[in-house]
C-alpha cells in the first residue's frame, strides 16, 4: 500500500467536501489501484486527507493525469497558509486496516527512534487489542523513512473512544503499550476528525 497525507487549513469545509465527492464522482474511475481516502476537518479548521492507493506506481500515475491536476489547481485555492504533503510507501496496518463504517477517526503525528520495534510491539498486542477495545475499528499508519509517521485509527464513535481511553488495560497490553510511548521522541500530534469523511471506489 502507498499512501499520500495532505494537511492545510481550511475556511469552508463544506466547499471541500463538495470537491472531493465531485473528484469521486468524475475522476475516481480513471485512477486505477485508488484504494480509498479517509479525509475531515478538525474544530480549528485543520483539513487533513490520507489517500490509499495499491502502489506508488498507481498514485504517480495518478496525479499525472491532466484532469487531476485541474481538479487539484481548483481545489487548492479552498486551501490556505503552508500546505503538507508526505508520501509512504511503508505502511503499517492495524486491525485490518481502515474502515468506513467509522464514526469518529483519530489521525496521530509523531517520531519513533525505533521504526523495527514499533512494528513489533504493534504486532504483539494486536491480537490482545480488540478484545480489551471494541469502539477501535482499525488503523493504519504512513511511515516516512526517517522515524516521522502519520497514523489514523478508526473509532465507531468518539463517545465510545473516549469510554475507551479511560480503561485501564491488562498488566502484559499495558506493559506493551508503555514500552510504545517510552519509543515516541517529543510530543504526539492529535487531529480529531469528528465527522470523517470516508470515500471508497465505487
Amino acid at each position: 500500500m502507498f499512501i499520500q497525507v495532505i494537511k492545510g487549513r481550511i475556511a469552508d469545509a463544506g466547499q471541500l467536501r463538495a470537491a472531493l465527492d465531485r473528484w469521486v464522482d468524475e475522476l475516481s474511475a480513471g485512477a486505477p489501484g485508488w484504494l480509498g481516502t479517509t479525509a475531515g476537518v478538525t474544530d480549528d479548521g485543520t483539513f487533513v486527507n490520507l489517500a490509499r492507493f495499491e502502489s506508488e506506481e498507481a498514485a504517480r500515475a495518478n496525479s499525472g493525469r491532466p484532469e487531476q491536476h485541474q481538479w487539484w489547481m481548483e481545489t487548492s485555492k479552498l486551501l490556505s497558509g503552508d500546505v503538507v504533503f508526505h508520501d509512504s510507501g511503508e505502511v503499517v496496518s492495524f486491525l485490518g486496516g481502515g474502515s468506513d463504517e467509522a464514526g469518529f477517526v483519530q489521525v496521530i503525528e509523531g517520531r519513533t527512534r525505533d521504526v523495527n520495534r514499533m512494528r513489533e510491539l504493534n504486532d504483539l498486542y494486536e491480537a490482545q487489542f480488540e478484545d480489551f477495545r471494541s469502539d477501535v475499528l482499525g488503523g493504519v499508519a504512513a511511515l516516512y523513512g526517517d522515524g516521522a509517521f502519520t497514523q489514523a485509527i478508526y473509532f465507531t464513535s468518539e463517545a465510545a473512544a473516549r469510554e475507551g481511553e479511560r480503561k485501564q488495560p491488562p498488566a502484559e497490553l499495558k506493559a506493551l503499550f508503555d514500552e510504545e510511548m517510552a519509543l515516541y521522541e517529543g510530543d504526539l500530534v492529535f487531529y480529531d476528525l469528528r465527522d470523517p469523511w470516508l470515500l471508497s471506489p465505487r
